[in-house]
């Protein structure tokens, strides 16, 4: 099974997978950010992308799976704002070589590929000056769950993956950890959201 079935097929056994609400984490980090172009990896059902438009940011919501993006789509359209939603794997995806002010990476399944060009494609995305920030599942070990599931979190890129790849000039913020408040439905993970941020050098 392709990446983009598997996800189609994922979000075909449920109405609404997530919350419908921008991840903590996203809401924390950006509120009173400078808007500009923004790209969301993973977009999934689009929460995070919707806040981002709410709040002056022209977005690009990129996601394997088709089903998730009309999910998506329908929920910006009831929200009122506009998104450009593009059904692609990151590095199958048509970018601007502009690259955007803000990349996101919230809980994104970004599989890793030959010589890092998973991560080189995340990195390559942020234009100068811009912002990358990667969200992760932080105190908690994923092996078991991603097991269930026929998956193994060595195949994923991780934010360590993505320090490890920076160049010269990065800025890095500070990494955080928080609790997560959870609601009881629909169900979500119980672990805490964690965040790297980078700040691309000014090339």
């Amino acid at each position: 099974m392709t990446e983009h079935a598997e996800w189609d097929s994922r979000y075909s056994d449920a109405e609404q997978i997530w919350s419908g609400n921008a991840n903590e984490a996203v809401v924390a980090e950006l509120t009173g950010a400078t808007p500009g172009r923004a790209l969301d990896v993973g977009c999934g059902e689009g929460a995070d992308a919707i806040w981002l438009a709410r709040h002056g940011w022209t977005v690009t919501g990129l996601d394997v799976s088709r089903v998730a993006l009309g999910r998506a789509k329908s929920a910006a359209e009831a929200a009122g704002v506009t998104v450009e939603w593009v059904h692609s794997a990151l590095l199958e995806a048509d970018l601007p070589d502009t690259g955007f002010d803000l990349v996101t990476a919230a809980y994104a399944a970004l599989l890793r590929a030959p010589a890092g060009a998973a991560v080189r494609a995340l990195l390559g995305a942020v234009a100068p000056g811009g912002t990358l920030l990667f969200v992760h599942h932080a105190d908690f070990d994923l092996s078991e769950a991603a097991a269930a599931h026929g998956h193994d979190v060595a195949d994923y890129v991780s934010p360590d993956d993505v320090a490890a790849a920076l160049g010269d000039g990065w800025q890095i913020g500070p990494g955080r950890s928080r609790q997560a408040r959870v609601p009881a439905t629909p169900p979500t993970s119980s672990c805490g959201p964690g965040e790297r941020r980078w700040t691309a050098p000014t090339r």
